[in-house]
C-alpha cells in the first residue's frame, strides 16, 4: 500500500516540472512583451542551418585560421594570412563583446513577468495603468546589488537595486525601486562622492563589494544625512535570504494626476507574498566564497521551478497642501514617509513568471529612466530625484548608445513615432519625406491631451537661484533613532555586530573613532556596544537640555512596518526551501521517501547530500544491484549547509554510523543549527547522534524526544526529533505547517516556515557549537 501510494505521487511530482515549463510558455503567448521580442529570437538549439559568417556567408571550417602551409612538410607551416575574413571576424567580434557595466548595480539577474491592478484609483490618477483592471501589463525586472563590479559575489551586505519596467500601452513606465526606502544622499550633486566613497579605494582598488572600508565611513560621517540610511544598510535588509523575498520602495517621491487636474504626492512599494527574509552574516560571508552566484540561481532555479515570485504593489499618498504638516521634507529621500502617518494602500500585484532567453541581450542590455513615466503620473521636486532624471538618462547614452531605446528589450509595445533620427546603431527605418514638426504634410503632429498626451502639471513656481535645500533637510538623526528603536531585538542585535565589523575593518582611528562618536547622536547603548568591540571613544556626557520627543517621528518613537517581523509570507509557507536530507548506506528508505514527497508535496525542494555523489544503499539491500538505491544530489564536500533552508538527519543505524565518522557531516549539523535554521532528526540512532553533536550545554536548554518520554515529537528551539516512528504512510502524508507535537513533518515544517529560530541566538545558543 505504502510502495502504490508512493509511486503515484513520484509519478506527478516528475511531471511538475514539464508542466510548469508548459505553462509558461503557455502564459507566454498572452505577454505583449514576449510577442514583441519574438521576431529577434534566434533559437541555435533548434535551427538546421549551417554556421554563416555575420554577413551570411556559409563557413567550412572555423577551427583554424587561413595559413602558409609546405605541401611537401605537413609537420612544419608559416605565417597566418591577414585575407582569412572569417578569423578576423570572429576574433574582432570577440575583442568587442564587452560594454561598459554599469557603474553602479553592474551585477544583477533579471525575469519577465506580469502586472495586475486589482484597485483602480481614478481619486488620484488617470493613468490607465492605474484604473483598467483588466489589463495585464508585461513587466521586466531586474535586481542587482549596488557597489560591487559584475564580478562580485551575490550576498555581500550591500543595498539591493530592484527596479521594475512595465510595458504599458501609454509607453514604457519605469520604477527604479531599491529594497530599502532611503538613501545616503539628500541632493543628486553629491552623487559622485558617495559612489566614489562606497567603491574600492583608488589607491589600490581594494575591497570589492564591500563597505567595510576607510572612504566609505569617512563619507559616513562627514555627510550625517546618511546616517539613516547606514542604519538601514546595516540591518537585515542588506543580507536578504533571496530577491524572492525583498521588499521594493521607489525611494523617491513623485506624483500622480487625476481627471480633475488635481496632484498627490506618492511613494511606491512593494511586498513580497514569501515575506521579507534575510541570511545570517556568517551564512552570507560563506556564500560569497562558496556560491557567488546564490541569489542569482535561486531566482532562476524558482521561476524554471514554476514557483513564480509575487509582489504586492502599493502606494503611499499624500494631496497637496498637505506636504508640510510633518517634521521631515516629505521630498527628502533620507526620509520615509512612517506608515503610522500615511498608510500604504495595495492595489496591485506582479508576478515573475519567465527567465530570459539570453542575459546579455536582455538583463545586460535592459535600461531604466526614473523619467520614464506614463500620463497620470509626474515628478515631485525631489532634489535627488530631479538629478536622477538626468543621469539615469545620460549613462544609458554612455553604455548603449543614443538608440539605447531601440534595443528589443527596451522598446515599447505601444506605437512609437516621432522625428528623433540618425545616431550610432540606429536600427528604424523611417519612410517618408519629411524629418521635422510641423511639416506641410502635417505628418505625426503632436498628441493632444485629451487624446492621452502627456500633460504637464501647472505648478507654480516662484523664487530666487540659490544651492539651497528645505530647513527640514537639516535634521538627520531623528529617523534614524526611530529606525532602530523599532527593530526586534534581534535586528538590534545584528545591527550592532555589523557596525562592529565594519568599523573593524577600518585601519584609521580618525573614521571609527569618529563613527562611534556619532552612534551616539542615535543610541548611547548602541554605541557603547560598537566602541567597546572596536576601540572607539567612551560615552560623551549627557547634554544639559535633552531633545525633546516631537508629536511624529523623533525622540524614543517607534513606526509601525520597518522591522521585517512585520512582513511574513502571506501564508504560512515553506514552498521553494530547500531540505537537506543527510543519509548514507544504510539508511531507512521507506522513511525517506516518505521525506522526499513529503517535502515535495509541500513545494520545497528535498536534495540527498551523502558521502558521495553516486548509488547511496538502503538498510537490507543487495548491493550488487542499483535499483533500490538512491542518487544522491551532492556529496558533504560539492555542497554546504550555507545552501540550504534546513537539515535533517535520517534515521538508519548503519548510516548514522558513517556519519558519526565523518566530520563535514559532523560540520554541517553544526554549522546548520549555528546559523538559526530548522533542524531535524528521526530515529533513535538519528537523534542521538543530534545530540552528541550539539553538545551537553546546549543540552541543557534545548530539548530532544527521550525514551523516557515514549520517543515521541519534540520541538525546541528550532530542533525537531523524534525517536520512534511508525512504518506506515501516515506520518507523512497527514502534514500540515503549523506547531505540532504529534507529527514529525508538520513539527519540522512549521520550524522551517517560521525561516529562522531567533530565539536561539538571543540567549545564545548558537555560540555553544563550533561552525
Amino acid at each position: 500500500m505504502l510502495q502504490g501510494a508512493m509511486g503515484k505521487i513520484s509519478d506527478t511530482l516528475k511531471a511538475a516540472p514539464g508542466a510548469a515549463s508548459e505553462a509558461v510558455h503557455a502564459l507566454a503567448g498572452t505577454n505583449a512583451k514576449i510577442n514583441d521580442l519574438a521576431p529577434d529570437v534566434v533559437d541555435c538549439t533548434k535551427s538546421k542551418n549551417k554556421m554563416t559568417s555575420d554577413y551570411g556567408a556559409a563557413m567550412s571550417n572555423t577551427d583554424a585560421w587561413l595559413k602558409v602551409v609546405n605541401p611537401t612538410n605537413p609537420n612544419g607551416h608559416g605565417p597566418s594570412l591577414l585575407e582569412d575574413q572569417f578569423a578576423r571576424e570572429k576574433i574582432h567580434r570577440f575583442d568587442h563583446e564587452r560594454i561598459p557595466e554599469r557603474v553602479v548595480h553592474a551585477r544583477g539577474a533579471g525575469a519577465h513577468g506580469y502586472f495586475k491592478l486589482l484597485l483602480p484609483i481614478p481619486e488620484y490618477s488617470f493613468a490607465r495603468v492605474l484604473n483598467d483592471t483588466e489589463r495585464t501589463t508585461p513587466i521586466f525586472v531586474r535586481f542587482s546589488t549596488v557597489q560591487g563590479s559584475r564580478g562580485s559575489a551575490d550576498t555581500v551586505r550591500d543595498v539591493r537595486g530592484f527596479a521594475l519596467k512595465m510595458y504599458t500601452h501609454e509607453g514604457n513606465w519605469d520604477i527604479v525601486a531599491n529594497n530599502i526606502p532611503v538613501f545616503f544622499i539628500q541632493d543628486a550633486i553629491k552623487f559622485p562622492d558617495f559612489v566614489h566613497a562606497v567603491k574600492p579605494e583608488p589607491h589600490n582598488e581594494i575591497p570589492q563589494g564591500q563597505t567595510a572600508h576607510n572612504n566609505f565611513w569617512d563619507f559616513q560621517y562627514l555627510h550625517s544625512e546618511a546616517t539613516h540610511m547606514f542604519m538601514w544598510a546595516m540591518s537585515d535588509r542588506a543580507i536578504p535570504r533571496s530577491f524572492r523575498m525583498m521588499q521594493g520602495f521607489g525611494v523617491n517621491t513623485f506624483t500622480l494626476i487625476n481627471a480633475k487636474g488635481e496632484r498627490h504626492f506618492v511613494k511606491f512599494t512593494f511586498a513580497p507574498e514569501l515575506g521579507v527574509h534575510s541570511l545570517v552574516w556568517d551564512e552570507a560571508l560563506k556564500l560569497a566564497g562558496q556560491d557567488p552566484d546564490f541569489h542569482r540561481k535561486d531566482l532562476y532555479e524558482a521561476i524554471e521551478a514554476g514557483s513564480f515570485p509575487k509582489w504586492k504593489f502599493g502606494i503611499q499618498v499624500l494631496p497637496e497642501g498637505r506636504e508640510h504638516e510633518f517634521d521631515f521634507d516629505i521630498l527628502d529621500a533620507t526620509k520615509i514617509w512612517p506608515e503610522d502617518l500615511v498608510p500604504t494602500q495595495y492595489i496591485g500585484e506582479f508576478v515573475l513568471n519567465r527567465n530570459v532567453d539570453e542575459f546579455f541581450t536582455e538583463t545586460e542590455q535592459v535600461a531604466f529612466c526614473t523619467s520614464h513615466v506614463v500620463p497620470g503620473v509626474g515628478f515631485s521636486d525631489d532634489p535627488l530625484l530631479q538629478g536622477r532624471n538626468f543621469s539615469y538618462f545620460d549613462t544609458q547614452i554612455s553604455r548603449l548608445g543614443i538608440n539605447w531605446e531601440e534595443l528589443p528589450i527596451n522598446r515599447p509595445i505601444c506605437p512609437v513615432m516621432n522625428f528623433n533620427r540618425d545616431g550610432k546603431m540606429k536600427h528604424r527605418i523611417h519612410k517618408g519625406k519629411v524629418n521635422y514638426w510641423p511639416n506641410r504634410f502635417g505628418e505625426v503632429p503632436p498628441c493632444p491631451v485629451q487624446e492621452g498626451g502627456y500633460l504637464d502639471y501647472m505648478q507654480k513656481v516662484a523664487g530666487i537661484k540659490a544651492r539651497v535645500n528645505g530647513p527640514k533637510f537639516k535634521e538627520h538623526f531623528s529617523q534614524a533613532r526611530m529606525f532602530y528603536n523599532s527593530l526586534a531585538p534581534i535586528e538590534q542585535k545584528h545591527v550592532q555586530m555589523a557596525l562592529a565589523f565594519e568599523l573593524d575593518h577600518c585601519d584609521e582611528a580618525i573614521v571609527y573613532e569618529r563613527l562611534c562618536q556619532r552612534l551616539y547622536d542615535i543610541n548611547p547603548e548602541l554605541a557603547k556596544i560598537v566602541s567597546e568591540k572596536v576601540g572607539g571613544p567612551p560615552p560623551p556626557p549627557p547634554p544639559d537640555h535633552p531633545t525633546a520627543p516631537t508629536s511624529t517621528t523623533t525622540g524614543a518613537l517607534k513606526a509601525h512596518a520597518i522591522s521585517q517581523s512585520e512582513f511574513p509570507p502571506t501564508v504560512p509557507t515553506i514552498a521553494t526551501r530547500k531540505v537537506a536530507i543527510l543519509l548514507a548506506d544504510g539508511y531507512d528508505s521507506p522513511a525517506v521517501t516518505g521525506m522526499k514527497m513529503a517535502v515535495t508535496a509541500a513545494g520545497a525542494i528535498p536534495m540527498i547530500i551523502a558521502p558521495r555523489r553516486h548509488n547511496i544503499f538502503p538498510a537490507g539491500t543487495d548491493r550488487s544491484s542499483s535499483s533500490k538505491s538512491i542518487v544522491a544530489d551532492h556529496h558533504f564536500e560539492g555542497m554546504r549547509s550555507t545552501m540550504f533552508d534546513a537539515v535533517v538527519i535520517a534515521p538508519g543505524a548503519v548510516s548514522v554510523a558513517t556519519l558519526r565518522r565523518n566530520g563535514r557531516a559532523i560540520h554541517w549539523v553544526r554549522e546548520a543549527f549555528g546559523h538559526l535554521k530548522a533542524v531535524g532528526a528521526l530515529g533513535d540512532d538519528a537523534v542521538q547522534w543530534l545530540a552528541d553533536v550539539l553538545g551537553p550545554e546546549v543540552l541543557q536548554k534545548v530539548q530532544i524526544s527521550t525514551p523516557d518520554h515514549g520517543g515521541n515529537v519534540v520541538s525546541s528551539y528550532g530542533v525537531v526529533t523524534q525517536r520512534r516512528y511508525g512504518d506506515n504512510e501516515e506520518w507523512w502524508q497527514k502534514w500540515k505547517i503549523a506547531r505540532d507535537e504529534v507529527s514529525f513533518i508538520s513539527a519540522f515544517f512549521y520550524e522551517i516556515s517560521l525561516h529562522r529560530n531567533w530565539v536561539r541566538e538571543l540567549e545564545g545558543l548558537n555560540e555553544l557549537v563550533a561552525y
